[in-house]
């Protein structure tokens, strides 16, 4: 039996390690660095944050998660994300995916999955 995206992330606890690693990552990426590190003085907000993409990303790899966050246009709206800070922010999932050593398979799943919200992430 195939396992599921959410299990090849590592369930619960890899999910939340690859979260928390992701946002350092767009902390210190000198294109989403402006974004994300206005968080770091407002530590509820950034738990906040990560508990959505915890749930997000926990629901949408088939796991037991229910995400209750807006919708990815509603997320974005007004912040006029550009493909450039769209393509930063995959060039930190895809290197944090290879920093905790998943699977080409799964990155390539993580992949695709990301431009399919390419649209609805970019301009809004």
């Amino acid at each position: 039996m195939e396992q599921t995206l959410y299990t090849r992330l590592g369930g619960q606890p890899g999910i939340k390690a690859l979260v928390d690693d992701i946002i350092e990552a767009h902390m210190t990426n000198p294109t989403l660095g402006p974004r994300f590190l206005p968080y770091r003085e407002r530590p509820e907000d950034l738990d906040a944050a990560k508990a959505h993409l915890c749930d997000f990303l926990g629901a949408g790899s088939g796991g037991p998660e229910a995400y209750t966050g807006r919708d990815m246009v509603a997320a974005h709206r007004g912040m006029n994300i550009s493909a450039t800070e769209y393509m930063a922010a995959l060039d930190d999932i895809m290197a944090t995916l290879a920093g905790h050593e998943i699977d080409d398979q799964t990155c390539k799943d993580v992949l695709m999955i990301s431009f399919t919200l390419k649209s609805e992430i970019i301009g809004q």
